[in-house]
Parts: structure tokens; C-alpha cells; sequence
């Protein structure tokens, strides 16, 4: 895409630059860094389009936790106050630029609760409908039929799901609803809250804000990570099936759905966390 014109229509300044290639890519998009006379910016490029009413709560949500003191790259809207800009038919958003580290597993965990705590905080709008995404299991039949596929087509993988498939059905009894619903973030894994330069800390990534139980996010130990795990697990799993923006080759569906089956999260392993918090010795 056109730099000039991009920063035309976010108002972002003279002198625009892309950077010669995406600086990032996730599951949802491709994230370019654009240099002007007036600063530094994230462009991201979405896979799939939406529209601005789709977006309109999780970036209503990020401004608002933006302007409560969240760290958080400033959202940066068009001249006309739009989400997005389409160029060359492609849409793209933009936010402040912030150096961001590698995720660390090891970062302050009082710093973390804190930042989790202002997020839990911050006023937005409504928080929309429930997406089943965040409290439904996927259920046995699913997980047998996604076995039977992946060992068809051999996937190097299906021996593995196939032997964790009882435990993520037994998983999924430990499922509850939520019960206090506002609008969280929902995706609060250590590659979106990530160390700065600065020795600070970055919440990045609120695309898939929306209504949540906040002490399930917070835990993120019994219904909203079996449930997010699971649906990330099955959708990987259907990326190997069928490539597409999102995983183009099999060699990166096999290393997302490689998170979950190398490491995987039992039954045993999350009493164990719960005993620990308890004080506790597990059963």
C-alpha cells in the first residue's frame, strides 16, 4: 500500500515510510511499521475484513482503558474517525508505536495483576453478546470426528490429540458459566502482554475484546482457559486440515496446535496450580 496515502488518511504527518516488510504477524493479521516526519506507527493489515460496527466495542474498550492509564498503544483513528482505512482494497488500522520485547513467561506477576486490575477497571459500552468461543466445550463428538479426519489425512499430530482426547472431554465438565459479565479483554496470553524496552510492560492485541466473566479472565485456570484452549486446539487443528491467512502452510498450524499438545493442560496440572494457590496438597 501507499504510504502517503495511508498517512493522509490517519493525519499521521509528512515524510511517510513503510517498513520493507510486515515487523509481525499473528493469527489475525500482518503488522507493518510506518516512519513519519511526526512519529512511528503500527499499521496492521487484517486477514479478513470487518466492518467498523464489528469493532466498534473492542476498540471503544482499548481507548477507554488507554485513556485510564492501561499501557497500551494509543488507538489512531482516521481524519474522519474511522477504524480502518482501505487501500488498494486491503484494510489496515493504525496505533502508536511502542518497542516491544519478546514475550516472557517470568514477567512481574505484581505488575501483571496490576495492569490486569486497570484493564478490569476501565469503563467501556456495553459489553455485546457472549461469544461461545469463551465458555462452550467442543464436545466429544467434534474432538472424535477432528481425530478421525487428521489420522486420515496423517497428520504427524493425531496420534497425539487422539491420546488427549479423554482428557479434554473430562477437561470440559470443569466448564462453568460466567456469572458477572463486562467488557475483558479475552486474549491475555504472555505474547499480548509484553515487556517494552523501557522496562515497562505493553497490552497489545484487544481485537477480540468483548463480554467475559473478569474473575475467569483473571484465573484464567478453570472454564475460560479449558475453553479458549480447547477452541485454539480445534481450530488449529482444521488450519493443518485446510491452509489458509491464517496458518497458509501446515508447517504452522503443526507448531500452534504443538503449544497445546506438547504442553498440555490436565486435569492434574490445574489441581495442582489450585492447590498451590491454596496452600494446599494436591490429590
Amino acid at each position: 500500500m501507499d504510504a502517503a496515502d495511508l498517512a493522509r488518511q490517519f493525519g499521521l504527518g509528512q515524510s511517510a515510510r513503510l517498513s520493507d516488510g510486515p515487523v509481525a504477524r499473528g493469527k489475525q493479521g500482518l503488522v507493518w511499521r510506518l516512519d513519519t516526519a511526526d512519529g512511528s506507527w503500527a499499521v496492521k493489515v487484517p486477514f479478513h475484513q470487518s466492518s467498523e460496527d464489528e469493532v466498534y466495542v473492542a476498540t471503544a474498550f482499548q481507548e477507554a482503558a488507554h485513556a485510564a492509564g492501561v499501557p497500551t498503544p494509543q488507538v489512531r483513528r482516521t481524519t474522519e474517525g474511522r477504524v480502518f482505512a482501505t487501500l488498494e482494497g486491503r484494510q489496515a488500522r493504525v496505533y502508536g508505536w511502542v518497542d516491544l520485547r519478546a514475550p516472557d513467561i517470568r514477567l512481574d506477576p505484581a505488575r501483571v495483576g496490576a495492569v490486569m486490575a486497570a484493564i478490569h477497571r476501565a469503563s467501556a459500552t456495553g459489553p455485546g453478546r457472549l461469544d461461545p468461543w469463551y465458555h462452550e466445550p467442543i464436545g466429544a463428538g467434534r474432538w472424535d470426528l477432528l481425530v478421525g479426519q487428521l489420522r486420515a489425512a496423517g497428520a504427524p499430530f493425531a496420534g497425539q490429540l487422539a491420546d488427549l482426547r479423554d482428557e479434554l472431554v473430562a477437561l470440559e465438565s470443569w466448564i462453568e458459566p460466567p456469572e458477572m459479565l463486562q467488557t475483558c479483554h479475552r486474549d491475555l496470553w504472555a505474547d499480548n502482554v509484553l515487556p517494552t524496552a523501557d522496562g515497562g510492560v505493553c497490552v497489545i492485541d484487544w481485537e477480540n475484546s468483548g463480554p467475559a466473566d473478569p474473575s475467569q479472565e483473571l484465573g484464567c485456570v478453570l472454564s475460560m482457559l479449558i475453553a479458549q484452549l480447547g477452541h485454539i486446539t480445534e481450530m488449529a487443528a482444521t488450519d493443518w486440515l485446510k491452509p489458509n491467512a491464517r496458518s497458509p502452510d501446515r508447517a504452522d498450524s503443526a507448531a500452534w496446535i504443538g503449544e497445546v499438545l506438547e504442553e498440555p493442560h490436565t486435569r492434574q496440572l490445574l489441581e495442582t496450580i489450585l492447590a498451590a494457590m491454596r496452600g494446599a496438597t494436591p490429590r
